[in-house]
């Protein structure tokens, strides 16, 4: 009996009936598996061996994986409407919602086709809402980006100049990095009613055993747009951005009423035609550094980094309790990224495993005030973390023996009269180097007539719109805008912040013909967390000042908790977070009051 695919749309039901079926997979918008991207690219694909025609629909998962459903082609003959060699123009793509429910249908013969010559389909034109009002495209949810199509949001408008905001993305989810480390921190100990634990055939005291409590929950840092926009007219469109085609250099105004500013292709073929680019694509770490550190390194940026990272603490763990065996992490890197992570690992580890820190420089946090620094010291000897500073990595190999694998670091002295070094370590974790993304965009007919620095970022005045570009603003990773003494601003969330609020200003000026205002970074202070319930923070109001420990800590979540993107997100937040106290307080004193019956 053949089995049946159906597609099901708001206006028809389609059916394909291929002869066999090897694998089916049902998806949905909001489903763990794969779901359509929006608006959905499809093309047709040819089966080289046997000529057959598929139709390939491209989806993502909530991951942020990309990949290709294909669709075998039915017969004519099939006695209901059909997905045929001319479905271009009888099946209603359009028509498709977040109520899409699809059933992939991959034939016998379908296995491998992904590397199947592909028919390429022109680009799909992004349709605006409304015809007259400024289009302005976002590149990038960052910091820069969503705070920047919320600064538009919040300001006052007259109808007719209103602009339409398209906000685009590779990934789901707005990320609050400095808070990444959350995700790694806890370790609250939780009584259990059992005595011992049973895990992979083995016995363990329920003293040995530690629950890992995160200290923030996912959600809490890193929101969905859709849910971030959701009250807002800012649109989103989750896509990697392609090839980018400005032509206001060329003397095109730009304006509603005119041709497009500028053009922006999608990985998807979606082509957005806009009035105003904001370009806010921030960066990613740099892992191509030295032979093994792409394969076997992990960098630490992204939500997935954290996750991924946490889940390998979490196998290392319990090596740890069924073997004895130490855990061995070794960090790259000793500036702000790279000296949190190593407190936050080695305050998660305690006594069950090693922490080593490696930086060429012979301090840790360089351009750190002063008080931040002493305090990380402090709080890194205190948790016995290793530092090898004057050191850089040559090399990174993977050795593997009967129970697991190693990595070997091949460490060389920057400075004469220092020895090198050979360290064996579970885990390597990479924190140094960046590369802006705004780099890796393709010109799609002449070479990007952007003027981007050695670096990759764009050049811009200080009112932050691109030299040559009238109609392009940059800022935060993308941006390459110089202090008063010359230097160009660090790629900081602090940075970001600020340069949005000038950034969404200055459209509004630059649509209202009013005049643009000079960006002026201030520095209000730099913060640091060191663990759980620890962090330094030195604001600049008062010189020589630095919050530590508890004190830090809380200041620090209260901080953040204020730069949150919206106000609903923020009392969600925060309930959570006292929530989350109220818990942990009364776990502590139930762990005090059991000491205390037990007489230990």
């Amino acid at each position: 009996m053949a089995a049946v695919a159906t597609v099901l749309l708001p206006s028809a039901m389609h059916r394909v009936s291929p002869s066999s079926l090897t694998r089916s997979l049902a998806f949905s918008i909001g489903d763990d598996g794969f779901r359509l991207r929006s608006p959905f690219n499809s093309r047709r694909v040819r089966d080289s061996s046997s000529g057959n025609s598929r139709i390939a629909v491209h989806c993502v998962s909530n991951t942020g994986t990309s990949r290709d459903k294909l669709f075998p082609l039915a017969s004519t003959s099939t006695p209901c409407r059909t997905i045929h060699s001319g479905f271009k123009q009888s099946f209603p793509w359009r028509e498709l919602s977040a109520r899409f429910v699809a059933t992939e249908a991959v034939a016998n013969d379908a296995v491998g086709v992904p590397s199947l010559p592909q028919e390429e389909m022109p680009p799909r034109v992004y349709t605006w809402p409304y015809k007259k009002n400024p289009r302005v495209c976002i590149l990038g949810g960052g910091f820069g980006g969503l705070y920047t199509a919320l600064r538009l949001e919040s300001l006052a408008w007259p109808d007719d100049k209103k602009p339409q905001v398209l906000l685009v993305d590779q990934a789901e989810r707005f990320v609050f990095k400095p808070m990444l480390y959350e995700i790694l921190s806890g370790g609250t100990y939780m009584p259990k009613p059992i005595e011992c634990i049973i895990d992979m055939g083995n016995i363990y005291s329920k003293r040995w055993i530690q629950t890992i409590s995160a200290e923030v929950d996912s959600w809490e840092i890193a929101p969905r747009f859709a849910d971030l926009l959701s009250n807002t007219a800012v649109q989103f469109v989750q896509d990697r951005v392609k090839v980018l085609q400005p032509c206001d250099h060329l003397g095109i105004n730009g304006s509603a009423k005119s041709d497009s500013a500028g053009t922006v292709l999608l990985q998807s073929g979606l082509l957005i035609e806009y009035d105003w680019l904001v370009l806010a694509l921030g960066s990613e770490t740099k892992l191509d550094v030295v032979p093994g550190s792409a394969e076997y390194a992990l960098p630490f940026s992204t939500l997935e980094d954290a996750l991924k990272l946490d889940s390998k603490l979490r196998q290392l763990e319990r090596r740890n309790f069924s073997k004895g065996s130490p855990i061995s992490v070794c960090i790259v890197g000793c500036g702000y990224a790279g000296v949190e992570l190593a407190a936050t690992v080695a305050e998660r580890l305690q006594d069950r495993g090693v922490v080593r820190a490696i930086n060429v420089e012979s301090m840790i946090c360089p351009t750190a005030p002063p008080g931040n620094r002493e305090a990380a010291l402090k709080v890194l000897t205190s948790r016995k973390v290793e530092l090898l500073l004057g050191y850089f990595v040559r090399s990174i190999q993977k050795t593997s023996d009967s129970d697991s694998e190693k990595y070997i670091l091949e460490l060389q002295p920057a400075e004469r009269g220092m020895q090198s070094q050979i360290l064996e370590t579970d885990l390597v974790l990479w924190t140094v180097g960046s590369k802006p993304l705004l780099s890796e965009l393709e010109p799609r007919e002449q070479p990007l007539e952007l003027p981007l620095n050695a670096r990759g970022q764009a050049e811009t005045d200080e009112t932050l719109r691109v030299k040559g570009h009238p109609r392009i603003f940059a800022l935060g990773d993308s941006s390459s805008l110089r202090d008063l003494k010359g230097k160009i601003l660090p790629p900081t969330a602090q940075v970001a912040f600020q340069q949005a609020d000038f950034t969404g200003w200055n459209l509004w000026a630059a649509i209202n013909d009013r005049p643009l205002l000079p960006f002026r970074f201030q520095n209000l202070g730099e913060m640091m967390t060191l663990g759980q319930s620890d962090a330094a923070v030195s604001p600049s109001f008062i010189d020589g000042l630095t919050l530590e420990g508890p004190i830090g800590h809380t200041a620090r979540k209260i901080a953040y908790l204020i730069r949150l993107p919206t106000d609903e997100h923020r009392v969600k937040v925060g309930l959570s977070w006292l929530t989350k106290s109220a818990i942990q307080s009364i776990a502590s004193v139930q762990d005090t009051l059991t000491k205390i019956v037990s007489g230990s």
